[in-house]
């Protein structure tokens, strides 16, 4: 058993690093008709306000069947009131979790404005026109990436990445069209629930959640911080 020393400790007192929040709070008067309509309100912000590197990364979690978890972080390409759009190669962890257990959490950490949104809901596929259709608006590169990495599998050394790569490359130069990889494709997260999170003063955070009901429409409920 391996035995951690002082020289391993990290040189940080965890238990009092903490951030005092003092921003606005969230009330629910102040909430959209719909997820959705607020999810853009604060998107927005943190798009154009937030100072954040990329304000549409998101930690995907999934389980498999047997209900081990697992998360990463992914980037949102598109939101509507269908859902929340991402894309990967369907032989990824997520997508063989997705496929055996297509219950989903979508994670926002928006740190800089002490906000959190949290999407809880069913990942269905996106059509195949859909797919082709974003995949024309990757960067080349990235379009040739989706070919040369076979996502979540143990590779000998980068440089057989590196040689695949180079491989694509050469035979889809620059300028000449890239076909969709049949492996590769979108989700589309169908909400049941979207809490949006406000830090707030000692600790005293709001958390509102809307809820899905059987009728289509939405329900809002207050959460204890």
């Amino acid at each position: 058993m391996t035995r951690v020393t002082d020289r391993d400790a990290v040189p940080f007192d965890l238990a009092s690093m903490r951030k005092q929040y003092r921003a606005e709070g969230l009330a629910e008067a102040d909430l959209a008709a719909t997820p959705v309509e607020q999810f853009a309100r604060w998107f927005r912000q943190a798009a154009t306000e937030g100072g954040m590197f990329e304000p549409n990364a998101m930690v995907v979690s999934t389980a498999d069947a047997e209900g081990r978890p697992s998360s990463r972080t992914v980037l949102l390409k598109h939101f509507d009131e269908r859902g929340f759009v991402f894309y990967t190669n369907y032989g990824s962890r997520k997508a063989r979790d997705l496929a055996e257990n297509p219950q989903v959490s979508l994670l926002f950490p928006w740190h800089p404005m002490a906000r959190q949104v949290i999407v809880a809901g069913v990942a269905r596929r996106t059509g195949r026109d859909e797919t082709a259709a974003y995949f024309r608006t990757r960067p080349h590169g990235s379009q040739l990436g989706a070919w040369a990495s076979s996502q979540s599998s143990v590779v000998a050394g980068r440089e057989e990445l590196d040689a695949a790569y180079a491989e694509l490359a050469a035979r889809y130069p620059e300028g000449e069209q890239v076909p969709v990889p049949p492996h590769w494709g979108g989700f589309r997260v169908v909400p049941r629930s979207v809490e949006f999170w406000q830090g707030r003063e000692n600790r005293l955070h709001d958390r509102l959640r809307y809820v899905a009901g059987p009728d289509g429409g939405w329900r809002v409920e207050r959460l204890g911080p």
